[in-house]
């Protein structure tokens, strides 16, 4: 998880609040002092710490119970408020207004500009839009045969030039070519300092081209310094927002984070891992409720959309409606569970189950077993997919067990498995839970995702 160790300082905070007999001046103080180690230990500055933690405390002790929540749920309600306040408020969405639209990214040398031009195509091919990348970083070696590489693994077309040294006359090589596509994403040269020559030629890449979108990638792990950069480039290259690279695995992420949201320039993407996938639009108030294990179901939603059709989703709906509840639809399920990334990933946006504290070796245990099923029912006859309970007996077991060349306990596993989820939605369709529940996310969900 990108932060881990300030999302979980943060859940054992609000764990506090929650077992607290009642809201006292003690509670209120060491909550102040927990959210302010949390976020020192994730390398906020401490200026921007004691500015929040003020805030909160002043909020907690003027603001007046607010009908329908406790005074509990209220001070839970005011930490994740002023956190999203903090980390920039609002989600910035790249709306695509015309065609073809140029994303130009910028920044400085070593902070990821070409991967994430990679991450950027299949974001956007993903969403149905047709992609190019062009490549004009002309200074940094095999610059332009890491961008080919990266085109064919997003497994869209890359416009370069090995020997032009001009990244302006690169440009104008490919114009005519530019209007068949929906997105271009424009890579361009890092210096290992913002210098005048860097500025220069950006402010005249920048002059010729007219990006829609002129974006500052930036690497989370330099931390606080990244205000400082953010700063810079956008009084000098007047950029439209920051895509905030390496956010897994640095205790420095919350400093970037910060220190950029202070600035004119809002997060707009975070890279949240190596894979070609892990790019997600920042939203803070996604973002700090996964921090918190409130979960984010808008970006479950998203990855939802991406993982399964809206004819398959409403299918599903309709056969869960009914009642019916067979192992292809469990099978269905787990893949697009599996479409959807990592389970440990995946666990962080659903509501509630973020508070889980599940160790990472058992999700990974988990995760191989959900392998090891899709490989029994992949060695199932149709009959024993569609109606388990009455075709599946010892011998047959027996014979799945062979055919996989997994253990028969593994078989009977599933087969339990199958039992509680089929047992779970009889229950809730019995009690109207299930189409409550249809109802109560149907608004929630993104155009032709509703079952």
């Amino acid at each position: 998880m990108v932060l881990e160790k300030l999302g979980n300082s943060l859940k054992e905070t609000l764990s506090k609040i929650a077992k607290s007999m009642f809201v006292d001046e003690k509670l209120i103080n060491e909550l102040i002092k927990d959210i302010q180690r949390a976020l020192l230990q994730a390398d906020v500055n401490v200026k921007l710490v004691f500015d929040l933690t003020s805030k909160i405390k002043d909020r907690i002790k003027k603001e007046d119970s607010i009908k329908g929540l406790t005074k509990k749920e209220q001070l839970i309600n005011i930490v994740y408020e002023e956190l999203v306040n903090f980390l920039g408020k609002e989600a910035y969405k790249i709306e695509l207004k015309e065609k073809p639209f140029k994303i130009m990214l910028v920044g400085l040398f070593g902070s990821g500009k070409t991967t994430t031009t990679g991450k950027l195509a299949k974001f956007f091919t993903k969403r149905g839009h047709k992609v190019a990348l062009v490549g004009l970083d002309i200074h940094r070696p095999a610059a332009m045969e890491q961008i080919e590489q990266i085109a064919s693994q997003a497994k869209v077309p890359v416009f370069l030039n090995k020997v032009e040294k001009d990244p302006v006359k690169i440009w104008r090589q490919y114009k005519d070519e530019y209007k068949k596509y929906d997105v271009l994403i424009i890579d361009t040269a890092g210096r290992d300092a913002l210098s005048k020559d860097l500025i220069k030629e950006i402010e005249t890449i920048n002059k010729e081209i007219q990006p829609n979108e002129n974006l500052l990638v930036i690497s989370a792990d330099i931390g606080q310094a990244a205000q400082k950069q953010a700063q810079q480039f956008h009084d000098s290259c007047h950029v439209t927002g920051v895509i905030a690279t390496k956010m897994d695995g640095t205790a420095k992420a919350g400093g970037a984070l910060s220190a950029c949201a202070v600035t004119q320039a809002p997060i707009k993407f975070i890279g949240v891992g190596e894979k070609i996938d892990d790019l997600e639009q920042f939203n803070p108030s996604g973002f700090v409720g996964r921090l918190l294990g409130m979960g984010d179901l808008e970006a479950l939603l998203e990855k939802a959309k991406e993982a399964i059709t809206e004819e398959e989703a409403e299918d599903l709906g309709k056969r869960l409606l009914k009642g019916d509840f067979t192992l292809i639809d469990l099978y269905e399920q787990m893949e697009a569970m599996s479409k959807m990334g990592p389970l440990s990933k995946v666990m962080e946006m659903i509501p509630g189950f973020g508070q889980i504290k599940m160790p990472k070796e058992a999700l990974q245990v988990q995760e191989g077993k959900l392998k090891q099923w899709k490989i029994i029912m992949q060695s199932m006859t149709k009959e024993e997919l569609e109606d388990p309970d009455e075709v599946i007996d010892s011998s047959r077991i027996d014979r799945i067990a062979k055919g996989s060349g997994i253990s028969a306990a593994t078989v009977r596993e599933l087969i339990k498995q199958y039992r509680q989820s089929k047992k779970m939605i009889k229950m809730m369709k019995g009690s109207g839970d299930i189409n409550k529940m249809m109802k109560k996310f149907q608004g929630k969900l993104p155009k032709g995702m509703g079952m």
